[in-house]
């Protein structure tokens, strides 16, 4: 049975979604000052990927915290397009390790680590939708896909991973 991707090729559930469709090259192509550019002679960006909502990686790894990292990777590989977005949560030195992650402008995910024992486990646990403010009114910020509690401030400490 096959399974479904871990990733949606665009946000279908924002109101009119920001895309980024082409162009690029073009307006490197033609550049006032192409003596500086090497855009001629450059490739067309074929490693942008345009269009990439992770949310469905997220929501599987978090479900999936305290069990098997070794088995979450392959079968969380097997279903994306490329594998580097599973390390924008999971760390796999101490060093990399966070408490929560800013994926986009307003949402915000547990950071998560392997331990020695090859477990899949959250930075801070005890860190909820409540720990953290919004850093402005506008819009709507969200923790594991769960809307923050407290209200907008003027001055919000901790947005900023440390």
């Amino acid at each position: 049975m096959d399974k479904s991707p871990l990733f949606r090729k665009e946000n279908t559930t924002a109101h009119r979604p920001q895309r980024r469709i082409g162009g690029d090259y073009r307006d490197q192509r033609h550049a006032k000052d192409q003596a500086l550019s090497d855009a001629k002679r450059s490739s067309m960006h074929a490693n942008v990927h345009r269009g990439r909502d992770y949310t469905p990686l997220f929501k599987f790894l978090l479900a999936n915290v305290g069990k098997s990292w070794n088995e979450i990777y392959s079968e969380a590989a097997s279903r994306l397009d490329r594998p580097e977005p599973i390390f924008w949560l999971v760390a796999l030195t101490e060093r990399d390790r966070r408490e929560f992650v800013r994926v986009g402008e307003s949402s915000y995910y547990s950071g998560l680590y392997v331990d020695d024992s090859g477990l899949l486990l959250r930075v801070n646990p005890k860190l909820g939708p409540s720990s953290l403010g919004p850093s402005c009114k506008c819009c709507t910020h969200t923790f594991n896909g769960v809307r923050f509690t407290q209200p907008f401030r003027l001055s919000n400490p901790g947005l900023e991973p440390g």
